[in-house]
């Protein structure tokens, strides 16, 4: 299934020797995400089979025999996950984001708190910053920290980028407190809606976000050679989507901003200047 993405995957930017482990946990990621989010299957086939992907995660990080549903995953992840040591812990982690999703949409239940929504970036994106950050030998506390602001502010700018899909879906990212907050109801993120609100409910979300990756960006110029370059694109990736979702009022939950091969030029440009 193809995806569109705000940000390269393992492109040429990406280390050589690296490029084969970061599709792998890319592909990881993006496997189990399709299983909780993507085809009609109801939520209970969608845990179960979360479960069984569990199950062979764990079997390969033991050197066991998994069930050979998930070929193209699983056969060159075993050898990345030893050759690499990758922390299980990290993958886990992910997956338990991935069930949550799963249970919060069939139960139509929403993030009461701001805070209860980091958590769950805490979950469902920081891993693959900290997994990134473990092939490049990158295991400081700054470096760590700057990987999680990074990695968080990108999961909350696909939520407002994404809203207008999300909330058609009845997945709903904006927090309970926030709705209450800036007095927003449901009807005010349909697609026909103009609320006013509503607008400055996300544009105090796209402001976290931009205060998110700006306090993260440093770790960029860090990393040595591609790696660093890569992440440059990433972080201007992120912020582009920000200027969009603010060029249109904020009104994101009517449209989805996309990037396109036009931004190109300047997320280069603004890459070369974090230098």
């Amino acid at each position: 299934m193809d995806h569109y993405e705000n940000f390269p995957v393992a492109s040429w930017l990406c280390p050589p020797r690296l490029r084969p482990a970061i599709a792998a946990i890319y592909r990881f990621a993006r496997a189990a995400d399709d299983i909780a989010d993507e085809g009609d299957a109801p939520a209970d086939q969608r845990l179960q089979d979360l479960s069984a992907f569990r199950h062979d995660l764990n079997a390969i990080a033991t050197s066991a025999r998994d069930s050979g549903r998930w070929p193209h995953v699983f056969r060159p992840f075993r050898a990345v996950l030893h050759d690499f040591a990758l922390p299980s812990a990290l993958l886990d982690q992910l997956l338990d984001a991935f069930e949550q999703d799963v249970r919060f949409t069939a139960s139509a239940r929403r993030y009461e708190s701001d805070a209860e929504l980091l958590d769950y970036c805490k979950r469902s994106a920081n891993p693959v910053g900290r997994l990134l950050l473990h092939l490049y030998g990158m295991q400081d506390e700054l470096s760590l920290t700057q990987s999680d602001r990074i990695c968080s502010a990108l999961q909350l700018i696909n939520f407002w980028q994404d809203l207008s899909v999300d909330i058609a879906r009845e997945r709903w990212y904006p927090s309970v407190q926030a709705m209450q907050q800036h007095a927003v109801q449901a009807t005010d993120l349909q697609r026909k809606s103009e609320s006013a609100n509503a607008g400055r409910m996300v544009a105090g979300y796209v402001l976290q976000a931009r205060d998110m990756m700006t306090a993260g960006a440093p770790l960029a110029r860090r990393i040595p050679g591609r790696a660093g370059w890569e992440l440059r694109l990433v972080v201007q990736g992120g912020l582009r989507i920000l200027d969009k979702i603010e060029a249109m009022g904020y009104q994101s939950w009517r449209r989805r901003p996309t990037l396109g091969p036009a931004d190109l030029p300047l997320l280069l440009w603004r890459a070369w200047r974090m230098r």
